[in-house]
């Protein structure tokens, strides 16, 4: 096996849960709702892979932190504001060159649980 790194990957949080106050209908920004979040960030992992220091990769618990602060302390009518929210904070670490960012919420329609998706290239300063 080579000790040579090189290209992108991507990193993945899958399943974070937080509870919200969100949505378009009357009443459901009443209470808190579950709110599943899922997150990829393409990002160049070689130089974490040849390090092994964290401060060459994304600390997963930052990542869950930006969502969970974003869901819980904040309102939005749309899943599709929380994935943009998200998405743009993400994109605040220069080492992100793609962000995809799923939410859900669970069983809201008889059962049915509807997902926003959204894409975001960085587009970082340069």
């Amino acid at each position: 096996m080579s000790s040579k790194a090189s290209g992108s990957g991507t990193i993945r949080i899958s399943n974070m849960r937080f509870w919200g106050k969100h949505g378009a209908n009357i009443g459901e920004r009443n209470w808190a709702q579950a709110i599943d979040v899922d997150v990829e960030i393409l990002i160049d992992l070689a130089p974490a892979a040849l390090s092994d220091e964290l401060s060459d990769s994304i600390d997963y618990s930052e990542v869950y932190s930006v969502c969970s602060q974003i869901v819980t302390q904040q309102s939005y009518t749309l899943l599709e504001a929380i994935a943009d929210r998200i998405a743009t904070a993400l994109c605040q670490e220069l080492k992100v060159i793609e962000v995809i960012v799923r939410v859900r919420k669970p069983r809201l329609l008889e059962g049915a649980t509807p997902e926003v998706e959204l894409r975001r290239i960085n587009q970082k300063d340069e």
